[in-house]
């Protein structure tokens, strides 16, 4: 209990004076109980309903969907809480199976593990309908198990991640698994709503039944073994619960462990002597010789080089190339998703400010100009973005066997990407936060995974909103879009993302010692 009262006092400080960051932690608890409530009445909808086949779908299929869902959320949208850094207790006499159940309880406590508890709970309900208290005691009791297995999962996956990418050549590696990974969920979102209307659906209870015996599904489904007469596979079921849980913990321990070493003792090569001139060491021979072609040259370093931005960016690039193509191979069409995408590429700067945390304070030393600062930060973004969105347009033209479409698709994504940026800079002033200082490239401090969400998915809706006069023009041109379309969605998405810039670098003029103090961790 010693760690979770360290990690409620650390919320607690945290919160302190941070109206911000109170107002979204609440957004965040109500979005919980949202989850929760909803999640129970889909749980309990098959007990409410008296069905047993239902049950037996639902159950292991819903809960091998949460499982995965605590896998990949955190690892791309949401990140894992980590106001309790492990690297903090590094110095500390504490024997690592103290430290390895120390911090695994105080993952518990928080909003994610008390939603999902309290969403499954639904299963009970609907095991103690169909097979009376036992069963429903027995559910329970696999509900926790279940809960336990989602949070050494995500964790113990999160730690690996971000051990394995302190090196370059792993890193690279690992982010483009993880991007993969993270395209697929689209294809397989639109396969299983495809599926969903042509299901037979005794071959899904055969699936279900199969989930079931599984790390996925096991839990979930030791109730309903009692309510249905195979009492026999509860132990083996717990047995495969149980087994996970270890296997994950364990993982998570050796993880773990070097990541408290970090990389001390790693030999390194000491950097060469270079003689000339640190601007000319850092600029680019493209940029110009002044603060915004050194702030662009920074920017474009530390998008590549930088866990965090790397993960993100090699992320966007898979994804934005993957479903516009999966879009056009099933026949559903790529438009509607390269607005998603435009818009998609933007919202990477949602905490532009928040990657650099308290070393923001040298920019603030130095006086640089708002304008000057938010601009530049958007064109060393936009080094990579540009030709990653130029490429999606070709790729999806001739995947498509239209490649007469590409320069009306290349504009319909300059378009959501300028007018993402107009939308995303002035809230990457407004709503910074700070990352821990971790060297977990998926670490939030606590509240910050659903400032990440939030921010994520009203970026995207308020940019997709604001290209329907353009979207309208398409429809309105027909024909004549195919030559129109390029111009005119530079052009639009030009004058946004220069409006959008000008307001955020006012607000930063504005607000430049409460933006660092909002971005510096709290230790």
């Amino acid at each position: 209990m010693t760690f979770v009262r360290l990690k409620l006092r650390i919320l607690k400080n945290g919160l302190h004076g941070q109206t911000s960051r109170v107002a979204l932690f609440v957004l965040g608890a109500l979005a919980g109980v949202g989850l929760a409530v909803g999640g129970w009445f889909i749980f309990a909808l098959a007990g409410l309903l008296g069905s047993d086949r239902g049950a037996g779908i639902v159950l292991p299929l819903g809960g091998g969907a949460l499982v995965l869902g605590w896998l990949f959320l955190p690892l791309v949208f949401f990140g894992v809480d980590e106001s309790l850094d492990p690297s903090r207790f590094a110095l500390l006499p504490l024997r690592r199976r103290t430290l390895i159940n120390g911090l695994f309880v105080a993952a518990l406590a928080g909003i994610p593990a008390i939603a999902t508890l309290a969403a499954t709970l639904g299963m009970v309900e609907t095991v103690r309908r169909l097979g009376g208290l036992g069963a429903g005691a027995v559910e329970f009791v696999g509900v926790v198990l279940g809960l336990l297995l989602c949070t050494a999962l995500s964790r113990a996956v999160t730690s690996a991640f971000a051990t394995s990418l302190r090196s370059r050549r792993s890193r690279d590696v690992a982010t483009v698994v993880l991007a993969l990974v993270a395209a697929l969920l689209g294809p397989l979102q639109i396969a299983v709503l495809t599926g969903a209307e042509r299901a037979n659906w005794d071959r899904v209870a055969e699936v279900a039944a199969l989930v079931g015996w599984t790390p996925l599904g096991a839990p979930y489904t030791m109730g309903l073994d009692v309510a249905e007469g195979r009492a026999w596979a509860v132990p083996i079921k717990l047995v495969i619960a149980v087994a996970a849980i270890g296997g994950l913990l364990r993982w998570w321990s050796s993880t773990l462990e070097r990541a408290m070493v970090g990389t001390a003792g790693v030999s390194r090569r000491l950097p060469t002597v270079d003689t000339g001139l640190p601007v000319a060491r850092l600029l680019f021979r493209w940029l110009p010789r002044s603060r915004f072609g050194a702030l662009v040259a920074r920017e474009v370093r530390y998008w590549w080089r930088e866990t965090r931005r790397r993960a993100t960016l090699i992320t966007f690039g898979v994804v934005g190339i993957f479903l516009p193509v999966m879009m056009s191979i099933s026949g559903l069409g790529a438009g509607p998703m390269l607005l998603f995408v435009g818009a998609l590429a933007a919202v990477n700067l949602a905490n532009q400010f928040g990657f650099e945390g308290s070393a923001y304070a040298a920019n603030v030393a130095a006086g640089v100009p708002g304008r000057v600062e938010v601009r530049s930060r958007a064109a060393g973004f936009s080094v990579y973005a540009i030709p990653l969105l130029l490429v999606i347009a070709v790729v999806t033209g001739f995947v498509a066997g239209a490649p007469e479409v590409i320069p009306s698709s290349l504009g319909m994504l300059a378009a959501t990407f300028g007018v993402g940026l107009g939308v995303i800079l002035p809230i990457s002033v407004r709503a910074a936060y700070a990352l821990p200082d971790s060297t977990n490239p998926f670490a939030m401090s606590s509240g910050a995974g659903l400032t990440k969400g939030l921010m994520t998915f009203a970026g995207l809706f308020l940019a997709i909103i604001a290209t329907l006069p353009l979207q309208l023009a398409a429809y309105l041109l027909g024909d004549l879009w195919l030559w129109l379309g390029l111009p005119l969605g530079l052009g639009y998405g030009a004058a946004a993302y220069l409006l959008g810039s000008r307001l955020a670098g006012d607000q930063v003029d504005r607000r430049m010692p409460e933006l660092l103090a909002t971005v510096s961790p709290h230790r």
